[in-house]
């Protein structure tokens, strides 16, 4: 979407083709109130279309608290908030045009992110700021929050599971088709679409609709010193959805649903886009709270692959380290590598790779069977988890070559393994409360040196 033309209209002139001197346009000379009860979704869009004007620059919110719908940024620009400054996300679908996303993977239009780039290039989104989505204006629309709720969602979530079948079977329902359906459709916080070159730094991403931040197709994405922390339903962190190059580092995450979770697609929707999430690099995060810390699926069909996450700590999340995919998603998991984790009390398993997220019956080898391959997992330190370990391909597919190395951990269960072709444990230590150390079925290729389960205390 280019902002040229609607910021053209606004201004009263056109703007010009090349870029000027980069500049700032402080928000508050274009009309914001920061009192958090002024709408200032109009002003907002006037300072980021002066930006545009100009070629580019910095978009600025100084202290205070600013009430607005979407926010939609253009090819170089920074959104910069200060210290003390904080964008409330209006809740009011008019603010909030329908765009082009993807929801749960699938492709679709929704009401627009509170903020929101497609198509555009060099953007950031810096500063001491938050950006808070003041999710339970929209939460109600999940159908989990009362009876009250669901019914007044219903209609909404009916129109969207008959435009999902037609998405399924191949056809492309326009924005038109999308009135009713965007209003059960919850927006993420952040989203960059079919961007490049994206930077998001040092701000508070807090209460989404949604998912938090959520690229998709985009390449070169940076998010570095970022905290996230949200409570309500589908309340990820970061979903990152069929880009390239990417990096995370050194954020903080308290998240109603995964921290970082990593996708391509899902299902027939998926496979024919055939977008891969590919070099992905995740480095010195911590989590406090969340479904799990490092996410993998479950919507794999464009294929994930050549991820590298390390210096990670995990504490109170229900898994560390989640890897699933089911039979109808498809696509390749593969060339992974988990290195240097801290899981403490995981309440469902530190470990986990599943083809069963999902149960399907089951079929024959297809493009709808998902593909695990060549992960390894090395100096991971597991405490008082539910359960170690869970390994479970499936019949038709078995889940190939995978590594532990240097791996310590402790629960109530130890480490489950069916359905594998090729598994090396190397110095690798269960100590369950009861049970087997160890369980192997249906699992060949199995390479073991300097495996023990120590004695219980």
């Amino acid at each position: 979407m280019n902002l040229r033309p609607a910021c053209a209209a606004l201004l009263g002139m056109a703007l010009p083709l090349a870029a000027a001197p980069s500049v700032r346009f402080d928000v508050t000379g274009f009309g914001a109130a920061p009192d958090g009860r002024t709408n200032d979704t109009a002003a907002i869009a006037r300072t980021v279309c002066a930006c545009a004007a100009a070629g580019g620059g910095t978009v600025y919110f100084p202290a205070g608290r600013y009430l607005t719908g979407s926010i939609r940024l253009g090819s170089n620009m920074t959104l910069l908030l200060d210290a003390g400054s904080e964008l409330l996300y209006s809740g009011d679908p008019h603010d909030s045009p329908i765009v082009p996303s993807r929801w749960e993977s699938t492709n679709a239009w929704t009401h627009a992110p509170l903020i929101y780039a497609n198509g555009a290039e060099n953007i950031a989104i810096t500063g001491r700021g938050t950006l808070n989505g003041q999710g339970a204006n929209w939460w109600w629309r999940s159908g989990h929050h009362g009876f009250a709720g669901a019914a007044k969602a219903e209609p909404a979530r009916q129109a969207w599971l008959r435009l999902y079948a037609r998405i399924e079977a191949g056809e492309k329902p326009g924005p038109e088709e999308y009135r009713l359906a965007a209003e059960y459709l919850r927006p993420s916080l952040v989203q960059f679409y079919g961007c490049r070159n994206v930077l998001v730094e040092g701000v508070t991403l807090t209460e989404s609709p949604m998912w938090m931040l959520h690229p998709v197709y985009t390449d070169d994405v940076s998010v570095r010193g970022v905290t996230f922390i949200s409570n309500g339903p589908n309340g990820d962190g970061i979903d990152v959805d069929s880009c390239r190059d990417v990096r995370i580092s050194d954020c903080f995450f308290s998240t109603g649903d995964d921290c970082i979770v990593l996708k391509s697609g899902r299902d027939a929707d998926g496979r024919r886009t055939a977008r891969p999430t590919e070099h992905v690099t995740i480095n010195n995060c911590v989590m406090y709270r969340g479904h799990g810390a490092v996410v993998i699926g479950s919507e794999t069909s464009g294929g994930i692959r050549d991820v590298v996450a390390g210096n990670i700590v995990a504490r109170g999340t229900d898994r560390g380290i989640r890897i699933k995919s089911m039979r109808g998603r498809g696509g390749a998991i593969e060339n992974m590598r988990f290195d240097n984790f801290v899981i403490e009390d995981a309440t469902v398993v530190a470990l986990e790779i599943t083809g069963h997220y999902l149960v399907e019956p089951r079929e024959p080898f297809s493009e709808r069977t998902p593909v695990f391959r060549n992960i390894a997992f090395s100096n991971i330190t597991i405490t008082n988890a539910r359960q170690v370990a869970s390994i479970r391909g499936l019949e038709e597919q078995a889940i190939r070559d995978i590594r532990f190395t240097d791996v310590t951990g402790t629960g109530d269960a130890g480490f489950d393994c069916d359905r594998v072709a090729g598994i090396d444990l190397r110095d690798v230590s269960v100590t369950p409360k009861s049970g087997q150390p160890f369980v192997f079925e249906h699992v060949t290729g199995l390479r073991v040196d300097g495996v023990a389960r120590p004695d219980r205390p």
